[in-house]
């Protein structure tokens, strides 16, 4: 027996309520892959992986951080970004060491290397720019649009 969904204000049927093209987590989900995909082979000619590139962004912005820093910011745990961090260290990218004031820490920081990567950068930025099709606009409406839907969606796991 068939039944009506209200969602949000919009009437659906079982059958399309659970249609994977209904599912905004499947369509985010979709979206990162393809993102993935685009980034490669822009990132492969740096010897980098995606969340290596996350790295550098973030310390783009700030030159150096504390590792436990980094994983708040790109949400990350430290099983995940410990060997990202050798393997960029390794890369000559960024150098770790321990805070002279709490050795518990480890601060990462950009090497000139990594440094200088940032100019090269601006053509990765340009060239997914132009993969998107957005205009700055609707790039600046959709990093809105998903930082309010993870914003909420934080909320909902603290309630």
């Amino acid at each position: 027996m068939s039944s009506d969904h209200d969602i949000h204000g919009t009437v659906l049927k079982d059958g399309e309520a659970l249609a994977l093209g209904q599912q905004l987590c499947f369509a985010v989900y979709s979206v990162a892959h393809a993102f993935n995909r685009t980034y490669k082979p822009l990132l492969d000619r740096f010897g980098l992986t995606y969340p290596q590139y996350l790295v550098l962004l973030a310390l783009w912005q700030k030159d150096s951080m504390t590792v436990k820093g980094i994983g708040e910011e790109l949400r990350l745990d430290s099983g995940t970004l410990s060997p990202l961090l050798k393997r960029l260290e390794t890369s000559g990218f960024v150098s770790r060491t321990r805070d002279k004031s709490d050795e518990r820490q480890v601060i990462i920081a950009l090497t000139p290397k990594g440094r200088e990567l940032k100019t090269e950068a601006f053509g990765i930025l340009m060239e997914i720019g132009k993969a998107t099709g957005c205009s700055m606009e609707e790039a600046a409406a959709l990093r809105t649009a998903l930082s309010d839907l993870n914003r909420h969606l934080d909320d909902n796991q603290r309630s």
